[in-house]
């Protein structure tokens, strides 16, 4: 029976609070605006603060995807309330990396506000364990409202179709140099220079910004796309490489591998979850060990694609995600 039937208490109202979107973002606000009622919130800047404190008021349930600033004041807003909040965190959300600019914790009043947050939402949902655990050390302290709910991916819409080609494929939304070092960018550049006679594909990156790394001309850079693009160079590639000096858990990995890519990634983060035995797990910004890990993977047999693909059809179902988020609002429901 669903929520608001006859015989229930009706549906909660949610707000649902970020300061952008993106896929996966949009993929919850759809589970959620399909059940209940919402009142969306996306955007940043001063402006989004008085609609959200205000929102809160006329909401059950507070639900913020990354624990920004606008997150934590409508967390914070429904604690004083005495109303319910989830937080999902993601990955820059409890991060604190200066050598690559890369983290909210690196500000320190901001940090103090997602500390704040953290420990009085009623759950944190972390994407990977990793997550959580660096939650409670940032926050400091046990995250005894920390719950692990991965995303989730679509088997049915990602998936093998005609015969791979013997080439390499990696994605990573790009805009400058420090996010092209975290995610690994110069390790790719340097991979592909050692390996003149293998076809590289690059998406998500600006060539300005590719340009800073001098790629070799068996790289080839595809500016960013939209995500169902992808679905053709997932096909076409027999590897998926992800060479990142950090991770949560990877979209793009997860999606490359339902589409039977061979995964290399960096063993950082939740990769090491999504990868297993599927496929090759690297030291970060080790060149050697990638090319020696892509060489080996680019001479696997097609049903390590397969196999890599029932990895994440098994750990990582969409409906898993769509029937723990609706639970958990059961769960909270006034």
């Amino acid at each position: 029976m669903p929520p608001g039937s006859p015989g229930q208490n009706p549906a909660p109202r949610i707000l649902f609070v970020s300061a952008f979107l993106t896929p996966f973002i949009q993929n919850d606000l759809d589970v959620l605006q399909r059940r209940y009622p919402l009142i969306t919130l996306i955007g940043h800047g001063p402006r989004q603060i008085v609609p959200i404190v205000k929102s809160v008021f006329r909401s059950d349930i507070v639900f913020c995807w990354f624990a920004s600033v606008y997150a934590s004041l409508a967390v914070l807003a429904a604690s004083v309330l005495g109303k319910r909040s989830v937080i999902v965190i993601g990955g820059v959300d409890v991060a604190k990396e200066p050598q690559w600019n890369y983290g909210i914790f690196l500000s320190p009043w901001k940090g103090l506000l997602v500390r704040t947050a953290l420990r009085r939402a009623t759950v944190v949902l972390a994407v990977d364990g990793s997550l959580r655990d660096e939650a409670k050390r940032r926050a400091n302290y046990p995250g005894q409202n920390i719950r692990v709910l991965p995303t989730g991916y679509d088997a049915h819409f990602w998936t093998p179709s005609g015969r791979k080609t013997p080439g390499v494929l990696t994605v990573a939304v790009v805009h400058d140099e420090a996010r092209a070092r975290l995610k690994g960018v110069d390790t790719l550049v340097g991979v592909a220079r050692s390996m003149p006679r293998t076809r590289f594909t690059l998406i998500g990156v600006k060539p300005d910004v590719v340009s800073l790394f001098h790629p070799p001309q068996n790289l080839s850079c595809i500016e960013p796309m939209p995500r169902t693009d992808l679905l053709k160079y997932y096909r076409k590639a027999r590897v998926y490489v992800q060479p990142s000096r950090r991770e949560g858990l990877p979209n793009t990995l997860c999606e490359a591998m339902l589409c039977g890519c061979i995964p290399v990634a960096s063993r950082v983060g939740g990769v090491p979850r999504a990868v297993g035995t599927s496929g090759k797990l690297v030291i970060p910004e080790s060149v050697e060990d990638f090319v020696s890990a892509i060489q080996e993977a680019l001479r696997m047999k097609p049903s390590a694609g397969i196999k890599a693909r029932e990895r994440i059809a098994d750990l990582f179902p969409s409906t898993r995600r769509t029937n723990e988020l609706v639970q958990l609002i059961g769960e909270l429901s006034p």
